[in-house]
Formats: structure tokens, sequence, C-alpha cells
């Protein structure tokens, strides 16, 4: 298996005058106009901006993956000094692995679920050498290995589902790099991961990198990646290239006002002095709250899972608690008990003073009116078949309010997410990533809870329309007075957002306490592991912006 390699000081990467058009109904002409820009062996250049600034696509356009209705309409993409876009299908085919290779943001929808892991490595290895068997395994095993997976044998016997996300990751990068090829795109590959895994995959890459001199076009948006890994950054907005340049000019001194906008809506990790909440009676008090999952052994025996170890904790009236944590901690399964959407194993729920844990019919039915979560993805908590009105005005209906009455309050809440009212008879599939958040939020808001669960609300969401829920959230807060329970894996989102901070590892508390300390002077080995983690940690995004 040969390797190829750009010549000294030439371009692995070159895309000149790239536009690619849009169908005709689309909402813009093209999806990308007049790009161009190069990606070097041993570099790295990230293409960042918001949600529909034409990232992917042109990432898509160098793999020759696009959908049959988008198609380049001008411009060329040179993979080596070699046409892509003139390539004939077979030539495509051997430089698809062999040359070029794309790690990409869900590995769960990327791999195979009906195929062993070990075994679509394999494929790759059938399809571009002429190893033996016994070779080709013994060369996944070796890239298993590399990308630190653990018990590599056990990977290879495995299916997607059977790994954690971290670990599925790491899978789709041995695929990617088990041929060494010239050039990796990395479409998002660390948007949904906790700090700590993130950081393991950054580092992974970079260190693969240097080894095999790849050049590594990275696609993301989220700026503290960009500060750990990038040499060159293109700033895109809407298909067009807003500026380009080294990494420090283009943080630390932007030409252009996107950009600087762009920069000023990162959270920062500096520490936050906040007004103190009254002393109230607590909104939800949780006390011993455990979790624990069992399930049956193959070979007899059961197997017990503590997802939630003694929880305690309380929310007061116009509080903002954040639970943050790795995957696996048990955040999730903490607030899903405290809505009962699942039942604890042990442990008490106290909401004005009533336990909850055991309540059932009309008892259960207002406690969850009152306690209303919103879920990371929008898409997936929106009915598509329903306009977003009738989403908003279910269960303010089901709750005993009138149709009119719902619909009233529905207006009004569209206002308060800065929606138009006039939105309510549209479908979810209508409307952007960011405005589906604020139309869960004003579902949630429809039966007036007075605690509000926000559950991974804005992690996948651009820095500028997190910056734009975070701020809505805060004032619904200041208007309202509820509660909010925010579990978070992003530290700068929890920064900026949260009065008291509860840390979590392995089901149980580790450390909590005000923002303002668990920040500044983490008291937890775990808890100063994670801040290390934050990527971009040691770097000034709003210096520049001033």
């Amino acid at each position: 298996m040969s390797t190829v390699r750009s010549p000294a000081g030439k371009a692995v990467l070159s895309v000149q005058d790239l536009t690619v058009r849009l169908p005709a109904n689309s909402d813009r002409a093209n999806a990308v106009e007049n790009i161009s820009f190069e990606v070097f062996a041993g570099q790295t250049t990230c293409l960042i901006g918001e949600s529909g600034s034409g990232k992917s696509v042109i990432a898509q356009t160098v793999m020759r993956l696009l959908p049959p209705q988008v198609s380049p309409a001008k411009g060329s993409v040179h993979l080596l000094g070699e046409d892509v876009l003139a390539m004939p299908m077979e030539s495509l085919r051997h430089a698809r692995g062999e040359r070029m290779a794309m790690i990409f943001q869900e590995p769960m929808t990327a791999l195979n679920p009906v195929m062993t892991c070990g075994l679509q490595l394999d494929e790759m290895l059938v399809q571009h050498t002429d190893m033996g068997r016994a070779q080709r395994k013994a060369r996944i095993l070796e890239i298993f290995e590399r990308t630190r997976l653990p018990s590599p044998p056990r990977i290879f016997d495995s299916y997607p589902h059977q790994l954690s996300g971290g670990q599925r990751q790491r899978v789709m990068i041995a695929m990617a790099l088990i041929l060494k090829p010239a050039l990796l795109i990395c479409d998002e590959p660390t948007t949904a991961l906790d700090v700590t895994t993130q950081a393991e995959i950054l580092k992974l890459i970079r260190e693969l990198q240097s080894e095999n001199g790849t050049a590594v076009l990275f696609i993301t948006h989220d700026f503290g990646v960009v500060a750990d890994i990038a040499d060159h950054v293109v700033v895109m907005r809407l298909g067009e290239m807003i500026e380009q340049g080294p990494k420090l000019e283009v943080l630390q001194a932007p030409r252009e006002p996107y950009t600087r906008m762009l920069l000023a809506a990162v959270p920062g990790l500096e520490p936050v002095q906040r007004s103190a909440v009254p002393e109230q009676p607590p909104l939800i008090e949780v006390r011993g709250l455990s979790k624990t999952y069992s399930s049956r052994r193959l070979f007899g025996g059961r197997k017990d899972v503590h997802a939630a170890k003694d929880v305690s904790l309380v929310v007061r009236p116009g509080e903002t608690v954040g639970i943050v944590g790795e995957s696996g901690s048990g955040k999730s399964t903490v607030a899903r008990c405290i809505a009962r959407l699942i039942d604890p194993t042990s442990g008490t729920v106290i909401s004005q003073g009533e336990p909850v844990e055991q309540a059932k019919g009309a008892q259960l039915r207002a406690f969850r009116e009152q306690v209303q979560v919103v879920f990371q993805d929008p898409y997936r908590s929106l009915n598509p078949r329903q306009t977003v009105g009738e989403s908003i005005i279910e269960g303010a209906v089901n709750g005993g309010q009138s149709r009119q009455q719902a619909w009233a309050r529905a207006e009004e809440l569209m206002t308060l997410v800065r929606l138009r009212r006039d939105s309510l008879n549209r479908y979810p599939h209508e409307f952007s990533g960011g405005q589906r958040q604020r139309i869960c939020i004003a579902r949630a808001l429809a039966c007036n809870p007075r605690l509000l669960i926000a559950d991974e609300a804005v992690s996948a969401l651009d820095v500028s329309v997190q910056a734009q829920i975070l701020e809505l959230l805060a004032e619904i807060q200041q208007r309202l007075k509820i509660g909010l329970l925010f579990i978070t894996h992003d530290l700068r989102v929890a920064n900026q957002i949260c009065d008291r901070i509860i840390v979590m590892h392995q089901g149980a508390i580790v450390e909590q306490g005000p923002a303002h300390d668990v920040f500044t002077v983490p008291a937890h080995s775990y808890t100063r592991s994670l801040l290390d983690a934050v990527p971009g940690r040691g770097f000034s995004f709003h210096g520049a912006v001033a």
C-alpha cells in the first residue's frame, strides 16, 4: 500500500473560485459562491461559520458526495494536483480512502449498524489493498490501538450500538486513517462530545496528522476548537467567504464585523459575579436520589449499572442550577427522574412540600405541568406532522385550557421567544435549528411551569444562535421568576448562565457550589480535569472585539 504525498510547498487540496448551485426553489441561488482556499500537508485549515454558511457543502463537493439536485456551477477542486470534479467514477472510488477520507459529525448514522466495527474497516482494506485476511486483521487491531480504543479485539467484534459515542467516533477516525490518506476532512466530529472526550479526539487527530503529514480540513462552529488546532481559518457566511488568514490574525485581529460578532458571542471562562438569589422555599428538592438499571447476563446473573447515586440538590425560584459532567455521568438521568419521565430506584423528589416520586393520575399531570423539559434535539422533540402552533397548545389544552385561550397564549409566547406570531401555522421543517429550539422553549412555557429543565438545549447550536438562546432563557427567567435546571457538558455555557454548579462523575455529585467558586477555585480533581480540557481555554476571544 503506497501513500501518496504532496511535494513540499504544494497544496494537498486547492479549491479555486468554487460555486455550487442550489435547486430553483431554495432560499438562495448558490450554496457557496466564489470560494477559494488551500490546505497544505501537515497543516489544519478550519472552516467556521453558522449553520447554512456552506461549510459542509464544500466538504461534500471535495468528496463528490453532493445530492443529485445540487451541483458545482463553476470553479475547481484539485487533490494532489488532480481535478476531483473531472475524475471518472473508478478513479474517484480509489481516491476516497486512499487519498482523501472524511469523519462525519454523527458516527451512529455514518457506521453500518448491522456490521461489526472490524468488518467495516476490513471492507475498506479488501477494496483498496491486496493484503491477506490475517494481515488485514492485524492492521485493523493496530489502528484501533493507535486510536486508543480499549481492548481492540473486543471492538473488532462489536457493533456500533455497543460502543459509547466517543468510542464510535474513534472507530470513524480509525476508518478514515487506516489507508493514510493525504487529506482528512472532519465535519463537526466533536460537536456532541463532552469536553474530555473532545480533547482526546482532537489530540489524537493532531498526533496522527503529525505522524503521517496529513492535511486536515476541519469544519466546526466552535471557536475553542479553532484556537486549539487551526493553522489557517476561513470564515463563512451564507455561502460567501467573509475572510481568511492565519489563526492568530483572524482570531485576534479580525477585519470583518461578522467575524467580530461571532467572536463576541463565544462564552467565556472568566469569573462572573452574580447577584445572590434570595433564600426562598425550593421549587424542587431532591434527597438521596438513585437510579439503577439492571439487565440479565447472557450466561445467568444480573448486571447493575448505577446511573445516579445518592444525589441531593435544590432549585429555588429565579435560580439557575447547572449540572455538568462527561457523557454517562448521570446528568440526564437525574433530570429525567426529577421530571418523572423515569422513576428513581430510591430517594425523594419534593415539589411544593409534597413527594412526587409516587404521584399518579391527576397529581402527576399537575406536577408535569409545573416541570417542563427542553431537550437537546428540537427536531426530534416536535411532531413533524403538526404545525408548531398545535405542538405549543397541546399540553395546555390537555391541562384544561380552551383552544382559544391556549392559542392566544401561544401567540404571546412566540413574541416572547422573538418569532413571528403568524409562524404558528408553519411546520417544524420550515424553521432553522435555532428557531426550532425557540419553539420548544415556547411549548415548555405554555403550561406556565415553575421549573424549566434544559437538557443540553444549546449544545448543537452555532455560537451566535447559542448566545441568543442563552440571552432568551435569562430574560424569560427574569420576567417569569421560574427556576432553571441547566444540564450541559459545555463549561463555557455553564459559566455564563448558572448561579450554582453541580459536578457529576459516574453517577455521583463530586462537587457543588456557587458558579464563581467552582470555576475559579475548583475543590475536586475531576472538576479541574474538566476545566483543563475546555478547548481554547488559554485563549481570549473577546480582547480583539472589545
